[in-house]
């Protein structure tokens, strides 16, 4: 790819304000990435939900932020409303054949709640407790061919954070589509449809995943063993939930290799198209 060519990234924030580590993460993996391929990456930040900011096209790759909260009580709130434009703008300019570079989107945790609500793909409900810790993620045949997950195990392991989950998908909406399940939380055949689905290929050009891929083990496990954060988690999930976070972040197969593959994976099925284009120039 040509020096020159500067590749623009958005991230919407949909945190709300929050003290959080996923946007930490998420610039700190754009920053790793542009660093190791060499590339003029720069990126900027809108917030969603308090500033009803979003991005407009002259973005090439926009990643959509977890969040707190319910992904159902937004439903026509003005800062949705203005998400869902920023969406449609993304899908007009995607199906346009004129448009030879696509906007590539991820969307993460709360932001894939949204999204699958919004193209009633499945139901999004409250969980009976919340869940939190580092997981199992199973791949379904699906996702066998998808390069977002090229390099993973199956199962592979997610960090997740919820109250809410996405359950029960509606095939017929999928197939209308085009998209395709990807993953769920558990391996349990007799039950599958009531398993959460873990992560969807919307399109060609957006993908999600109801877990979080950005989460840096290394980072995550200096915050959870600050006194504050140990202290909440304990008194919250107890201390042997606590103890196994610490476990499974530090070890290299599990939230290490997620973190190191996913996000970057999408990065560059996202920039290959740049490579093409300018090969096709040529």
């Amino acid at each position: 790819m040509p020096a020159q060519k500067r590749i623009r990234v958005a991230i919407l924030d949909l945190y709300e304000g929050v003290p959080n580590q996923g946007m930490r993460c998420i610039r700190e993996i754009l920053n790793q990435y542009g660093e190791s391929n060499g590339l003029d990456l720069h990126w900027d930040e809108f917030e969603v939900r308090l500033q009803n900011q979003v991005p407009d096209m002259t973005y090439d790759i926009y990643i959509s932020s977890g969040g707190p909260g319910s992904p159902l009580e937004s439903i026509g709130s003005e800062w949705e409303k203005q998400y869902f434009h920023w969406l449609h703008q993304v899908e007009r300019w995607n199906a346009d054949a004129g448009n030879s570079l696509k906007k590539h989107v991820f969307f993460i945790c709360h932001s894939f709640q949204l999204v699958c609500r919004h193209y009633k793909i499945a139901h999004v409900t409250k969980r009976k407790s919340t869940a939190f810790g580092v997981f199992p993620v199973h791949r379904l045949h699906e996702a066998s061919d998808e390069n977002v997950f090229a390099g993973l195990n199956d199962p592979f392991y997610g960090v997740d954070s919820r109250d809410f989950q996405v359950i029960q998908p509606n095939h017929n909406r999928l197939r209308e589509m085009g998209a395709r399940l990807l993953c769920i939380e558990k391996d349990r055949p007799h039950v599958a449809l009531e398993r959460a689905i873990m992560a969807v290929r919307f399109s060609d050009y957006m993908i999600g995943t109801q877990f979080h891929p950005e989460a840096d083990a290394i980072g995550m496990s200096m915050y959870l063993q600050t006194e504050e954060k140990k202290k909440t988690v304990i008194e919250s999930h107890g201390f042997e939930k606590w103890e196994s976070m610490i476990a499974h972040l530090n070890d290299p197969d599990k939230i290490l290799w997620t973190y190191s593959h996913i996000l970057p994976n999408f990065l560059n099925e996202a920039v290959e198209q740049f490579q093409e284009v300018e090969s096709w120039q040529l």
